[in-house]
Parts: C-alpha cells; structure tokens; sequence
C-alpha cells in the first residue's frame, strides 16, 4: 500500500443521527464455486464517508458491483433510499439517486471530455426525440443548458484542460477527474468510487481527498474503496474490511487501526516461536 502519512486536513465530521440512505444485508455472490462476498452487512448514512478496504481478492469491487446493479447477488438485500435495489439494472439504480466510477477508467474514448461529461445528464434534460429531430427552440435551450451544467461538474472536480479534447488525449489523472464529474452530473444522493486514487501521484491524492470532502458537503454520501491507507484513515468517518469476501471488522479509522484481525489480514499474523 502507498503511503500518504502527509496528507492533511481537518477531520472529516461524524454524520450524528443521520437517515441510513443504504442498507447492505447478508449480500453474497459466487463465481465458480469461488465466494466472492459472503454474507456482507453495513449501512451508509445520509452525508457519511465510508471506505471499503481489503486485500486484493477481498470481494470489495464484487460487492460495488452487486450493490449498484452490474452483478445478481445469491442471496442478500440492497436497500437504497427506502427501496430494494439488490435486482434491478444499472440503469434503475442510477435513476434512483446511485452514481460510481470504477476500477479502471470507462469514458467513451471517441468522444471529447464535454460530451463524456454530458451523456450522464440524459435523464433530467427538458427535451424529447422529436425536439433532437426538429431542433427546436426548447432543445436548443435545453442542449445550451446541458453543456452549462457539464462544464460547472468539470470546474468542480479540479479539470484543468480543454473539455474540447478527446479523453484519450488526457493524461491519466484529468481522465480521473471527468469520470468523476460524470458521476456527479446524474445528480447522485450516493456516490460510490473504485479506486480513485490509483495512479495518482501524491499531490493528486492530497488534491481528490479535499475532492471527496467537497462533494460530501454538497449533500452527497460516499462509499470509497482504496488501497491507499494514509488517504483512507484521513478521509473517512467510518471503515469496512474485508477479507476473502466476508466482513471482519466495522469502525472508526481509530479502531480499525487496532483492530487485531485488521493488521492479521494484512500484515499476517505472527507465527509461534
């Protein structure tokens, strides 16, 4: 794991008495015979910062993908925002208030940064096909709105290029950014992110922990999956591990840092003399 030990910032406040916005029950999925998440339990409040931390093969990407609709979990719940989400497709999941990036950057590589950035607003444009056909008034005021919006989420996120550009053409960190800005531009309660400081330098990652701390003070909750330890105790309010799909420990960064089965699952635990 990387060390950001020198990250800094105020600490991230506690979320209080705040509505649970997802609940997480008993999830489990299977591959081949393999567990990939077995028997997963937490819950994430309205306005909280929670990571998700594990080895690699820990299940923690399995279970992003079974929460925001891309696997089918065995068995278990998913309950989101009062409704159960465990069975519906990405696209629901979506409409209902869930954004996420994900492991390895997905934009669409033969558009610009603009258009990436625009494709995840479809849903709360005023227009219809007939509008696009016929270019009406009420489209171009609505497509003039949709570049509007698209290019604020790409001020808010730190983009510093030209949105012109095609996203090939962006180094790795801004290619970072617009997949976070697209994310941010459906409008999401939730907000769940892969790996986001994967490749980043370290003042990237000084630069994305101020990020996500902004975007929970628009109101939006985050489940964070990292390897990067010194961001994770610095970021978050509250800490899931896993190890070999299943949860061994839920707490504060204080706690999980003492936790004796945390440091044995990543450290190894000693053997006898």
């Amino acid at each position: 794991m990387s060390d950001t030990s020198q990250l800094t910032e105020t600490g991230a406040r506690p979320s209080g008495n705040a509505r649970v916005l997802l609940e997480v029950a008993d999830l489990a999925v299977s591959f081949g015979g393999i567990k990939a998440v077995d028997g997963l339990s937490f819950s994430v409040h309205e306005g909280e910062i929670v990571s998700v931390i594990g080895p690699n093969g820990a299940g923690k990407t399995s279970a992003f993908n079974c929460i925001s609709g891309f696997y089918r979990p065995d068995r278990g719940t998913v309950v989101f925002d009062g409704e159960s989400i465990a069975r519906r497709k990405p696209s629901a999941v979506t409409q209902l208030g869930m954004a996420r990036t994900f492991q390895n950057v997905r934009l669409f590589k033969e558009m610009s940064v603009l258009d990436n950035v625009k494709t995840a607003m479809h849903a709360h444009l005023r227009q219809n096909v007939f509008d696009a056909m016929l270019h009406t008034p009420r489209y171009t005021r609505s497509e003039a709105q949709c570049a509007e919006d698209a290019r604020g989420w790409l001020d808010f996120v730190g983009f510093r290029a030209d949105d012109e550009l095609l996203v090939t053409q962006l180094p790795y960190g801004e290619q970072r950014r617009v997949e976070i800005a697209r994310a941010l531009a459906t409008q999401p309660k939730l907000l769940l992110l892969d790996e986001p400081g994967a490749g980043l330098n370290h003042s990237e990652k000084i630069e994305l922990m101020h990020l996500i701390r902004r975007i929970r003070d628009l109101g939006v909750s985050i489940v964070l999956i990292e390897h990067d330890m010194g961001l994770v105790m610095q970021v978050s309010e509250r800490i899931v591990v896993l190890n070999y799909g299943t949860e061994i420990a839920d707490g504060t960064p204080q706690q999980i840092e003492q936790d004796p089965a945390v440091i044995a699952a990543y450290l190894g635990e000693e053997e006898d003399a």
